[in-house]
């Protein structure tokens, strides 16, 4: 592990106390009714760059920054307030077409405790790509093939993908985005745009789709962290209007 990610670690252990005192018992113990629920309000994915243009110092900000938003208590809020108070996430590496894997496997969040563990997992994940291309149209294909192992059914399913760069390999994005939409899946994107100073823009209109779709702006990577937190609470929050498989 990194100096920075063993930092957030200790960081992330000791808000534990912290979310007891701003949650509340509700953040231990969900109620009867949402326990026996066996949908989530939302399976999600998030699709991390791990091509060429993203160096280890890069990835580390990536990885802190996911773990720092899982660790905040608005976060957690944000995901008990949700009228099934239940999310499940998973979390993969892009590079290249075909070099896609899976760094934490899904998990159901519902309570602080679930969100601080999954945000100790992302402090310590490891680089799981060889460096290669930027295919977002495999990391898309791969990240919706994800979605039949989820522990529960969703009312929505997004896919979070993080790009520094256009897709330049693999198949054509367009047609990729579209198939995807068509099953009922949303894709959102967060550009770091400090390599690309119009990525958001080629995002918006080539990479995103499907219902509320938008994208999030990064500076840079040192930005990473703010962006990826006001996208996250974004899409946990939803849109009241939902398609159910």
């Amino acid at each position: 592990m990194t100096p920075v990610g063993k930092r957030l670690l200790r960081r992330i252990m000791r808000a534990g106390v912290l979310f007891a005192c701003l949650i509340g018992v509700p953040a231990l113990f969900q109620p009867i009714a949402a326990q026996a629920n066996n949908r989530a309000d939302l399976n999600l994915v998030i699709a991390m760059d791990c091509s060429w243009s993203v160096n280890s110092a890069e990835f580390a900000l990536q990885a802190g920054g996911v773990a720092a938003a899982f660790s905040d208590p608005a976060v957690v809020s944000a995901i008990m307030a949700n009228p099934r108070g239940r999310i499940s996430v998973m979390v993969i590496h892009w590079s290249t077409s075909g070099t896609q894997r899976v760094a934490l496997p899904w998990t159901a969040i519902t309570n602080a405790s679930d969100a601080l563990r999954f945000a100790a997992m992302a402090a310590s994940m490891q680089r799981q790509t060889a460096k290669g291309g930027t295919s977002i149209a495999g990391a898309l294909k791969f990240s919706q093939n994800a979605f039949p192992a989820a522990p529960y059914p969703a009312d929505r399913y997004v896919i979070d993908v993080i790009a520094d760069g256009e897709n330049n390999n693999g198949d054509r994005i367009e047609f990729v985005r579209d198939a995807i939409v068509r099953q009922g899946t949303t894709i959102n994107a967060l550009a770091v745009v400090n390599e690309v100073g119009y990525l958001h823009h080629y995002l918006r209109n080539r990479v995103i789709g499907g219902q509320g779709a938008f994208v999030e702006k990064a500076l840079n990577y040192s930005d990473f962290k703010r962006a990826f937190r006001k996208k996250l609470l974004r899409e946990i929050k939803g849109d009241p209007v939902v398609l159910l498989r």
